[in-house]
């Protein structure tokens, strides 16, 4: 099996669909939130652009301490800043997946917070995660996208706001 072929095809899947939310994001509703406790819809877009940066990034480290720094979050506010975060994630990640081997994919990756692990997971179950990510972060934008009347792209099939569907 084709490991890292399978994810590959994957991350370049999830950004296809990503780039078509993204492309339709709002440019008058980065504050927005449907809970207090929510994500506000920039911040929520942004970093689902970051997580495309992960796969890369784990691959080329053991680990992320958060109290240690090295993964800052991106203060974006406008739909060509998050376009161009995603491209640039999406291809550093490319890149990794490509010159990667399988056996790259085995030792294990965990966060951290001041030392004290968080999670441990091999890398490809880092990446695997990631992947999860992506989905369920694009998921959250897109209930963001319906409570605020705006039509839905497909993600893995058509919506109900295909005319076709």
């Amino acid at each position: 099996m084709d490991t890292l072929k399978q994810l590959k095809n994957e991350l370049d899947a999830e950004y296809q669909t990503t780039k078509r939310f993204l492309e339709i994001i709002p440019d008058d509703k980065n504050d927005y939130a449907p809970h207090p406790k929510s994500m506000k819809m920039m911040h929520l877009a942004t970093h689902i652009t970051e997580v495309f940066g992960w796969p890369g990034f784990m691959l080329n480290t053991s680990e992320l301490d958060f109290a240690k720094g090295g993964m800052e979050p991106k203060h974006l506010t406008t739909k060509n800043e998050l376009l161009t975060v995603l491209d640039e994630n999406h291809k550093a990640s490319m890149q990794a997946l490509d010159t990667a081997s399988e056996d790259d994919l085995e030792p294990r990756w965990a966060l951290k917070n001041d030392g004290h692990e968080l999670a441990s997971w091999t890398k490809y179950e880092a990446i695997r995660h990631s992947l999860n990510q992506i989905s369920h972060h694009r998921a959250q934008l897109g209930v963001y996208y319906r409570l605020n009347d705006i039509e839905l792209p497909g993600s893995y099939g058509p919506t109900a706001d295909d005319p076709n569907f």
